[in-house]
């Protein structure tokens, strides 16, 4: 657990001795460089953790490479494509990483990589302060980029559109959002965002809207929805609408946040970018108050993520005036971080890379689910990189 604590201190650490050097300034900039690099670093190399899904997309790519290095390159037979039926980019990016490697481990850092230059991209673009942003970052999704890599990449992607609400580019944002559609279905989602008036709204409708979101999610409305949709995540027929019970973490997660904009409201400017950026992370509380049975249904809400990292961190550091305000924010951070990380426990630590042999002792994860038991004596038993030459 330490190396998690490690990594949360830095982010500390790192925003506290920039604090001072305005916003936006290149010392920042190569702080949030190599803050985000160090983390791909550590989601990229560790070996198998986090929980179940990588297995699944372990095992698609594994086969879909194999049928890659056989000379068969298309991509609506292969064995991903079958599992993800819709999700035309997804199958379409595992043919293309199967070109270069058959290795799990290879596509799962790859995959990473990926996701954080996204990341980096949007907090760049979005966030004033950018080491400040990191730590909300830790705090709200960090642990997730280990197992959920279809659905974070849709939503890093996603993401990319944001400046297309902002410049109201209705072509370019539907070329974008299209492509992480076709990531994770999910992301259907963030298609009403662009037709969401460019305007601030009436603290007292919004407080309305929030309050009847919530009664919606207490009568198990969203379930019924979902049933009437289909699968969103089809890895996980049907989880998102089941119902679990009152989700205490999303309420007191949309509570605070809701009371954290509308407190200081009028402090967000009026220009397209804050504006857009706030509706978002406001629809963000939404989601979670309107799945506040459902057991992932607040997963959509990531699409609406990067809308309070931007808000939440231009409230705590616009002005220096706004340090204590930043303070709470940063225990705030350190808390939900926490959470997850002793709630997921085993599937987190401790930690291990792919570098070495072997599995972790006692990881009912990898007993369950894992599917080829060669990658324990050797885990680069399979082609790293194919060079151009098959694997087989």
């Amino acid at each position: 657990m330490l190396l998690y604590y490690l990594i949360f201190v830095i982010a500390v650490a790192t925003y506290y001795s920039s604090a001072g050097d305005g916003i936006r300034t290149p010392k920042q900039r190569f702080a949030l460089f190599a803050m985000l690099f160090f983390l791909a670093i550590i989601v990229g190399i560790s070996d198998m953790l986090g929980g179940y899904d990588r297995y699944i997309y372990g095992e698609l790519f594994d086969d879909t490479a194999d049928m890659v290095s056989d000379g068969i390159y298309n991509f609506a037979l292969t064995p991903v494509a079958a599992e993800y039926t819709k999700e035309y980019g997804y199958q379409i990016y595992n043919v293309l990483i199967g070109t270069i490697t058959d290795n799990r481990y290879i596509f799962i850092f790859i995959t990473t990589c990926i996701i954080y230059v996204l990341l980096y991209k949007s907090i760049k673009d979005y966030c004033i302060n950018y080491p400040f942003a990191v730590i909300l970052f830790l705090g709200l999704w960090f642990f997730f980029s280990f197992t959920y890599l279809r659905q974070v990449m849709g939503a890093t992607i996603a993401w990319l559109s944001v400046r297309y609400i902002i410049k109201r580019d209705l072509k370019r944002f539907l070329l974008v959002w299209f492509i992480a559609w076709s990531f994770h279905n999910s992301a259907l989602v963030l298609l009403p965002m662009y037709f969401i008036p460019v305007r601030k709204f009436d603290r007292q409708n919004i407080i309305i809207v929030m309050v009847l979101a919530f009664i919606l999610g207490m009568s198990g409305g969203p379930s019924a929805l979902f049933s009437a949709y289909g699968e969103v995540d089809s890895e996980r027929a049907g989880s998102v609408s089941n119902e679990t019970g009152f989700r205490i973490a999303y309420f007191i997660e949309a509570v605070f946040f809701l009371f954290v904009i509308l407190k200081r409201y009028n402090e967000i400017p009026l220009k397209n970018a804050n504006v857009v950026l706030m509706n978002m992370a406001l629809v963000f509380c939404l989601i979670l108050l309107f799945f506040i049975k459902s057991e992932n249904g607040g997963r959509l809400s990531w699409y609406y993520m990067i809308g309070v990292i931007s808000t939440i961190t231009y409230l705590c550091t616009y002005s220096r005036k706004n340090k204590m305000f930043a303070n709470i924010i940063v225990v705030v951070s350190f808390l939900l971080f926490n959470r997850i990380l002793t709630l997921w426990g085993i599937m987190l630590y401790p930690y291990k890379t792919f570098f070495t042999n072997g599995f972790r002792k006692d990881d009912p994860v990898e007993i369950q689910y894992e599917y080829d038991h060669n990658y324990d004596r050797d885990k680069f038993y399979r082609t790293v990189f194919k060079l151009g030459k098959p694997s087989k």
